[in-house]
């Protein structure tokens, strides 16, 4: 499995509402703050995004697609000036999965998704990330062409099993927006994920995730990368923020956390195929990465905090 798949799989996002919103005239939702990561996609026409954050409006238009990680209120009209309408007041009125509409129209259609993430790995992915993922005019894009037309349909249509249908499809969506996203910027960001867009970096990230209990040296790995262990350490860092064996530790963690909360198995075997030699030894990397030993870690065992969805306030 790859890095990017190993991560999702990781964070188990779960699509727990999907809608679509069509709008006339001139409009403005504005929406709280909210838990999980939210994925739109423009079906037609245009509309402005604005968060909560201070920066500049982003203008979406027909085919865009767009990744909101953050959890930050915004807004989303056609007029930034008109009146806000309460985003929750006009999904309320949609039934579950189904079209929200204002003031009648369909000058401009939306579909989307809200996921929930694992609460204990959800910084691995959110944090690196901007508070808006924009992928532009997607339509020439073969694969996410193919999901907006299939989203379009189970929106509008609402055939029989649509719901399993767009949640599957809101999967698909997330996952090809990532992929473009990084494609499109490769080199610029700094964390994991836009390493994997490096082909040297990426493919030692990739050794790591298919083989996390390997002893490895930042030799071996940047042997893995083509590259000198000096001109390596330097990349990675540069790259993703951490040192190689940072990063190695880190993601060891990560799983091991995961292990602690799914599975029954002892804290020695989960040591063990981590590659430590000695419980103490792996509790201690534990606790420096997670903040709490492996046991009390274990203790914690909850949902994700949104496991159990809030009151909606509309997929977008």
């Amino acid at each position: 499995m790859d890095p990017l798949s190993d991560v999702l799989m990781l964070l188990k996002p779960r699509s727990y509402v999907s809608a679509g919103f069509e709008a006339g005239g001139a409009w403005l939702l504005a929406f709280p703050p909210y838990e999980g990561i939210k994925v739109n996609a423009v079906l037609s026409g245009s509309c402005w995004l604005a968060m909560g954050d201070g920066s500049d409006p982003v203008r979406l238009r027909e085919g865009d697609c767009f990744i909101l990680p953050k959890g930050r209120p915004f807004r989303l009209g056609s007029d930034l000036g008109a009146p806000p309408v309460d985003a929750g007041t006009v999904f309320g009125r949609a039934s579950p999965g189904g079209v929200a509409a204002l003031n009648g129209g369909a000058d401009f259609v939306l579909a989307g998704s809200r996921f929930s993430l694992d609460a204990a790995h959800a910084d691995i992915l959110l944090d690196v990330l901007p508070s808006v993922v924009l992928v532009e005019d997607v339509r020439d894009r073969e694969e996410l062409r193919w999901i907006l037309t299939r989203m379009r349909r189970e929106v509008r249509e609402r055939l029989p099993g649509g719901d399993l249908v767009a949640q599957h499809l809101a999967h698909l969506m997330l996952v090809q927006a990532l992929r473009l996203y990084l494609e499109e910027r490769a080199g610029v960001g700094v964390g994991w994920l836009y390493a994997l867009a490096d082909r040297r970096i990426g493919s030692a990230i990739g050794a790591i995730h298919a083989e996390p209990a390997r002893r490895w040296t930042v030799q071996q790995l940047a042997e893995r990368a083509g590259m000198s262990r000096t001109a390596f350490a330097v990349r990675f860092k540069a790259m993703v923020g951490r040192a190689p064996m940072d990063y190695l530790t880190r993601w060891r963690m990560a799983l091991a956390a995961d292990r602690l909360e799914t599975s029954g198995d002892a804290i020695p075997a989960i040591a063990a195929s981590l590659g430590y030699d000695s419980e103490s030894a792996f509790g201690a990397a534990f606790k420096r990465v997670m903040g709490a030993s492996p046991r009390q870690h274990g203790r914690r065992r909850r949902p994700s905090h949104t496991a159990s969805p809030p009151p909606a306030s509309g997929a977008p």
